[in-house]
């Protein structure tokens, strides 16, 4: 894959329409195929991401006229977005903002880039919720430690309208960008941002922890698409030597913050199922406990229930 990436010289990057030519439809397919060509998969919705950006449009507008030529300045920029996303440089980084469950979110690299896993996170604690007969106006009182862009709090704060939220992150850069993104979801009255390292600074009892902690392994770490390790914060990637350093250090804390009864969600690696049910095992205060696959089959989150009072 190097050597074909190694292949695209500048010959054939010059090789595109004229710039004083390039319709939208020569644009998509062109930079589809280069994309394509350079390894980076998912080609054609990159494509379409980057060209309605520099349009200043949507994907979808891309299709009702894709006659229509480019002008100079969005040509441009176009070919320096392109450029970017081929050295590198992640989508959602260059367009500045992802959609994620039923948001839209600010991204840059002071946070991860929200992944379909954590997505399923989100649906399955609603849908586990609206399976125990949570009605979408009752109050919950949750909290979403290692926050980032806020995807997970306020991914649920616009489901439950009634919800009202503790975000926390030890990244006061990723703070901002979650105040933004609380601020342009209309859920800023409803979330109060904390710089904390995990639950240290947190007071208070919560009906639902919610984390997405460092997983990867240290030595998995340069394994890792470039894409990744140069561009995503390493401080929200590196689990340390197993991969479950934070996670341990999550289901010490949490105890103390949750409601006997209360729920807590993780999202963990691919391979930790195993290792996070025994750390379950070993402690008294959860009395219940499960690992869910992803949609690829993966084990991917676990649920567990506070251990109720005697």
């Amino acid at each position: 894959m190097q050597a074909v990436r190694e292949r695209l010289t500048k010959e054939e990057e010059q090789s595109a329409p004229n710039r004083s030519s390039w319709t939208i439809r020569e644009a998509l397919d062109w930079t589809t195929q280069y994309f394509r060509q350079a390894g980076i998969a998912n080609s054609r919705f990159e494509a379409e991401e980057l060209l309605a950006h520099a349009l200043k449009s949507s994907r979808l507008t891309l299709y009702v006229n894709p006659t229509r030529v480019l002008d100079p300045e969005e040509s441009v920029h176009f070919r320096e977005l392109i450029q970017k996303r081929k050295a590198g440089t992640p989508s959602a980084y260059l367009v500045g903002d992802v959609d994620f469950v039923n948001v839209r979110l600010r991204v840059n690299p002071h946070v991860l880039i929200p992944r379909a896993e954590t997505e399923e996170l989100v649906e399955r604690i609603l849908n586990d919720f609206n399976a125990r007969g949570h009605q979408q106006h009752e109050a919950v009182a949750l909290l979403d430690l290692g926050t980032g862009s806020g995807a997970i709090a306020i991914a649920l704060l616009k489901s439950w309208p009634a919800a009202q939220a503790v975000a926390v992150d030890i990244s006061a850069d990723a703070l901002d960008i979650a105040q933004e993104n609380a601020l342009a979801n209309g859920v800023a009255e409803r979330i109060t941002l904390l710089l904390s390292d995990w639950a240290a600074a947190v007071t208070g009892i919560f009906d639902l922890v919610v984390a997405n902690p460092p997983y990867i392994p240290t030595e998995e770490l340069e394994g890792l698409s470039n894409e990744v390790t140069d561009h995503e914060p390493r401080l929200a990637l590196d689990g340390g030597l197993r991969g479950t350093r934070e996670i341990e250090r999550l289901l010490q804390q949490v105890p103390h913050i949750l409601k006997p009864g209360g729920f807590l969600y993780l999202e963990i690696g691919y391979n930790q199922g195993e290792a996070v049910h025994n750390l379950l095992s070993k402690s008294c205060s959860f009395s219940e406990w499960e690992v869910f696959p992803d949609l690829a089959g993966r084990d991917r989150m676990i649920r567990a229930i506070r251990t109720k009072e005697e």
